[in-house]
């Protein structure tokens, strides 16, 4: 890649960097092609040339986006709020909008989401944050941490990945109700099958919050667990954390033969530390965790 071709997707970096951070504002094409620094009367062809989606869509989708996570996983927000931070003056209007996109009232949604046209709504967006945001890592990125052990309350999906969201759903109210706050109790995602297994039923991933506190008898069938202790190779992902498979395939196919090492007999797993729609989704930080003997 050129020097030239650098610096011009990273102006287009800087503007759905800016998109991310100011979804609440008028984020119109002046205002837009001035961070940019390109000329008003050619950005939005410029955008869409780049990214496959216009510019007002992509805005849309980004907003429409975070209402929908915001219904989903933050359930002490008003509906009204979400509207008008997702850019629409009255809940009617919101409430249309999100019907359309995605099949569901957003009351219906927040109460019983249908992630399937959920995921296919958004496929416009994925597709164009995945043009620029394409991260390559070295050996300087990864550090070797000798991890100390972690109890932790694990709530463990075993089915299709188009269901993860209802899993955490009912994981994240689990931990509102005991108080496990994220900011002082860890967060962590354990893999125990391939991102894409061959049948969709044999997807496996353990949610986990970690707490020292005993494990009641719930209707989640929440169980104590550990986060081993031992040596980890570290990977630290920093912007669009759903999407971790890149950084984990970096450790399994270029640092690991390289340096040596060998695996130990535990999956591999991140922890969250900071979230989407918390912070902007560019961001949002987890790291990696490949143990190692």
């Amino acid at each position: 890649m050129t020097a030239a071709v650098q610096r011009y997707q990273a102006r287009m970096q800087r503007v759905l960097d800016h998109i991310d951070r100011h979804l609440e504002d008028d984020l119109d094409l002046d205002a837009l092609s001035a961070i940019a620094a390109f000329s008003k009367f050619h950005f939005h062809r410029q955008f869409t040339a780049t990214f496959e989606v216009s510019v007002h869509r992509y805005v849309q989708l980004a907003r429409m986006k975070r209402a929908s996570y915001r219904l989903a996983y933050r359930d002490d927000e008003p509906v009204t709020e979400i509207a008008m931070e997702a850019g629409y003056d009255a809940p009617d209007a919101f409430a249309r909008a999100f019907r359309q996109r995605f099949g569901q009232s957003p009351s219906s949604f927040r109460k019983s989401p249908d992630w399937e046209p959920w995921l296919a709504a958004f496929g416009p967006l994925d597709n164009a944050r995945s043009k620029l945001m394409q991260k390559t890592y070295s050996p300087d990125d990864v550090e070797i941490r000798d991890v100390q052990p972690t109890p932790v309350a694990i709530l463990e999906h075993r089915g299709d990945p188009a269901t993860l969201g209802a899993t955490i759903q009912r994981f994240i109210a689990w931990r509102k109700a005991k108080g496990l706050n994220p900011k002082t109790s860890p967060t962590f995602n354990v893999w125990r099958s391939e991102r894409e297994p061959a049948s969709p039923a044999d997807y496996s991933i353990d949610l986990c919050a970690g707490t020292d506190r005993p494990i009641e008898p719930n209707g989640e069938a929440i169980r104590p667990g550990e986060i081993p202790g031992g040596r980890c190779a570290v990977l630290r992902v920093v912007g669009d954390t759903d999407k971790l498979e890149p950084a984990a395939l970096y450790l399994y196919r270029e640092w690991l033969p390289a340096s040596g090492e060998e695996t130990r007999d535990f999956p591999i797993y991140c922890q969250r530390l900071s979230f989407f729609p918390e912070v902007p989704e560019h961001e949002a930080v987890a790291e990696l965790f490949l143990p190692l003997k």
